[in-house]
C-alpha cells in the first residue's frame, strides 16, 4: 500500500502540469483558506448523503453517484494526457469521453482487485493534481489539519466512518485500494459480512489522495520546491508505516492523522532545509 501512494504521487505530479496549462485548476484564487472550508462542507455535506442512503437502503443511489464521479475524473486525467501529444489534440474531448465510459463499464461489468488498483492509481492521482493545482500550501495544510481531526472524531468518537465503509463495502465500488494475501485472492468473490475475516487489506483512496495534495501544491506553488516536495513524500511513507504498524494489531485506525501528520512536518523538515518560504 505504501507502494501504492508513492505511484499515486509521482503519477500526480507528473500530471499536474498538464492540468495547470489546461486551466483546469477549481479556484480562481487558490490561496484562500476559505477554498479548503468549501472542501470540508462538500465532504460532511457527501458522508450525510451516503449515511442517508444506506439507512434508507438505497445503495444504487452511492453505486450511481461514485460512478458519475470516476467518469469525469478519469476524462479529466485522460484529457490532460492528451495536451502532452499536441498533434491529437483535436481528438482529445472525444477521445477523452470514451475511454472514461470503457474503463468504467469494464468496472462496473468486471471489479476484480487488479482492475479496481489500476483504476484507483489513476483516480487518486486525478483528483489530487485537480485539487493541487487549485489551492496553494496553507489551505492544503489548513485542509489537511481539518480532516485529520474529522477522519479521528468519525473512526474513534462516532464511529460513523467505520459504519459508512461496512454499508458500501458489499457494493465492490473503485472506491479504495485492495492488496491481496495471497495469489489465488479475487475481489469479485470477497464476502463483506460484517465479523467475517477477509483474505486481503483495503485502505480508502483518500488515504492516498490527501496527503498527495500537499505534495503537488509544493510543486506548483513554491520556487524551491524540491525538498519541500520530497520531504513531504517520505512524509507520507513515514507516516504510513506508523500507521501500518497500528492496523497490524487487528483494529480500525484513522489514516489520516497519522498520513496527514507525516507529510506537514516532512514538508515543513523540507521547507527548513531549502530555507524557502511558505507563504
Amino acid at each position: 500500500m505504501g507502494g501504492l501512494i508513492l505511484i499515486v504521487q509521482v503519477l500526480a505530479l507528473f500530471l499536474s502540469t498538464p492540468m495547470e496549462v489546461s486551466g483546469m485548476q477549481a479556484f480562481e484564487d487558490p490561496t484562500q483558506v476559505s477554498n479548503s472550508i468549501y472542501y470540508i462542507i462538500m465532504i460532511l455535506a457527501f458522508t450525510l448523503f451516503v449515511l442517508l442512503a444506506i439507512k434508507k437502503n438505497m445503495k444504487w443511489v452511492i453505486s450511481f453517484t461514485i460512478y458519475l464521479a470516476i467518469i469525469s475524473t478519469i476524462y479529466y486525467v485522460v484529457l490532460a494526457l492528451f495536451v502532452l501529444i499536441p498533434s491529437l489534440s483535436g481528438f482529445a474531448s472525444i477521445a477523452s469521453v470514451v475511454l472514461s465510459i470503457v474503463i468504467t463499464v469494464l468496472l462496473y461489468k468486471y471489479p476484480e482487485w487488479y482492475v479496481v488498483d489500476i483504476v484507483g492509481v489513476c483516480i487518486a492521482a486525478g483528483v489530487s493534481a485537480l485539487i493541487g493545482i487549485s489551492l496553494s500550501v496553507v489551505p492544503v495544510i489548513v485542509l489537511l489539519v481539518l480532516l485529520a481531526i474529522y477522519d479521528a472524531i468519525s473512526v474513534y468518537k462516532t464511529k460513523h466512518m467505520v459504519d459508512m465503509a461496512e454499508g458500501i463495502m458489499d457494493l465492490k465500488l473503485p472506491i479504495m485500494f485492495v492488496i491481496p494475501k495471497h495469489l489465488k485472492y479475487s475481489f469479485l468473490k470477497e464476502d463483506f459480512k460484517k465479523g467475517e475475516k477477509h483474505e486481503a487489506f483495503f485502505m480508502g483512496l483518500g488515504d492516498a489522495v490527501m496527503p498527495t495534495l500537499l505534495v503537488v501544491s509544493a510543486n506548483v506553488f513554491m520556487t524551491s520546491n524540491f525538498y519541500p516536495v520530497l520531504g513531504a513524500i517520505l512524509g507520507t511513507l513515514i507516516g504510513h508505516a506508523v500507521l501500518s504498524i497500528q492496523v497490524m494489531k487487528g483494529n480500525p485506525q484513522a489514516g489520516l492523522p497519522f498520513l496527514n501528520s507525516g507529510v506537514i512536518l516532512g514538508f515543513l523538515a523540507g521547507v527548513l532545509i531549502s530555507g524557502a518560504s511558505i507563504l
